[in-house]
């Protein structure tokens, strides 16, 4: 395939920012156009729920690059115009401002976008935390408030958790999991995770279905749980997961199924890419379709998309990896960590808050993770998963 002399990506976070400095960084001279639903200049997503929310940082600092260092891309960069539609035999992505954009390659990185109660925009005092503004109108909702509901015990609502506990709020977390990021990493680390929630002050009321919310005067005053119960609140937080950005994909012709499908190079269909959080593609040495919520995916499917662009034939095979911090706890988890995972500490003592667990499916190490102990988990990380080629790291 020869190289194309247009290229759109179309998503201006970390994925699309990744992907046009790969294009750059290894050597392609093409028209190069970066088109983004927000107003904002690229921006990254992790601080949002952490150092924005708390105020530590102030909102320019989680711009992904300086506006000097945008320019030396000699891109095209389109924002606060989201993509509305995509016509697949033309190449042309349609936007909400009415723009009409073609070009040979198209790489689709348009993330995630919150799931939410139905008619919770009808109520003030509810959020999600999926942008920029979104931290910035919740951290002002905080400051003028006492008593704080997140539904959703995942990664994010439990960041959101310890982030408003540290700002003084009272914050009850709620939930279906047993423990928070039970499914992710497992009953041993996720009890130990909601010992710290509870020591800090959260109230865990989880393994309850939430059912909806109350509200009084067009303003929220509780989440109402399965048993019948309501749990006072002044302000929600809604953060019980995301879905894929796709909906503009409707009518492409495109396999859209829990992201947008790709094959094992990250191709949708002949000349269209996928990277970030909406792109499901075919891991070859796990054997499986996967799809990655996290910032370091992002930024290493974005340069193997310009691989493949420029012309490579490497699958992606990376060691997946992400990170949480919650209050003193922080997470690094690399590979994968499978629900029937059998779980070992080869390092450090729970007790004392810093440890390493293995996790083994079939015998066969498939994740690491380390609390409180980086350093020691990269190298289990590079001992189990990488040199004994459970998985392979890099494009």
């Amino acid at each position: 395939m020869s190289t194309p002399g247009e290229v759109l990506v179309v998503g201006a976070s970390a994925a699309g920012v990744a992907t046009a400095e790969a294009l750059r960084r290894k050597g392609y001279l093409g028209r190069l156009t970066l088109l983004g639903a927000e107003s904002h200049l690229p921006y990254d997503r992790p601080p949002l729920s952490k150092q924005v929310l708390s105020g530590g940082w102030e909102p320019e600092r989680v711009q992904l690059r300086q506006p000097e260092a945008l320019s030396t891309l000699d891109a095209e960069l389109i924002l606060g115009d989201p993509a509305v539609s995509l016509d697949t035999a033309t190449r042309t992505v349609h936007t909400a401002a009415g723009r009409a954009l073609t070009a040979e390659a198209i790489v689709v990185a348009t993330g995630l976008r919150p799931r939410t109660f139905p008619g919770q925009d009808r109520l003030a005092g509810v959020h999600a935390l999926r942008t920029l503004d979104d931290a910035l109108q919740l951290r002002t909702s905080l400051l003028g408030s006492s008593r704080l509901v997140v539904v959703g015990d995942g990664v994010l609502g439990a960041e959101i958790a310890a982030t408003a506990r540290n700002m003084g709020v009272s914050v009850t977390m709620t939930g279906p999991q047993p423990a928070p990021l039970a499914m992710q990493f497992g009953s041993l680390v996720s009890g130990l995770l909601a010992d710290v929630h509870t020591s800090q002050g959260v109230e865990l009321r989880l393994g309850a279905a939430v059912t909806g919310l109350e509200g009084e005067h067009g303003r929220v005053t509780g989440v109402c749980l399965g048993s019948g119960e309501v749990l006072p609140a002044d302000v929600v937080v809604v953060a019980f997961g995301a879905a894929p950005t796709t909906e503009w994909l409707a009518g492409s012709g495109l396999t859209i199924d829990n992201g947008l499908v790709c094959d094992s190079r990250c191709r949708a269909a002949e000349g269209i890419y996928a990277a970030g959080d909406v792109a499901r593609w075919h891991h070859e040495r796990l054997n499986t379709m996967l799809r990655l919520e996290n910032r370091t995916n992002a930024t290493e499917q974005g340069v193997a998309v310009a691989d493949t662009i420029i012309g490579s034939d490497k699958p992606y095979t990376p060691v997946p990896y992400f990170w949480t911090d919650q209050f003193d706890v922080k997470i690094h988890v690399h590979g994968v960590l499978f629900p029937d995972a059998d779980v070992s500490i080869v390092e450090g003592d729970p007790a004392g808050r810093r440890f390493v667990a293995l996790y083994r499916r079939g015998g066969e190490v498939t994740g690491v993770l380390g609390r409180n102990m980086p350093k020691q988990a990269r190298q289990h990380r590079q001992r189990e998963l990488v040199a004994n080629s459970v998985l392979t790291g890099g494009m």
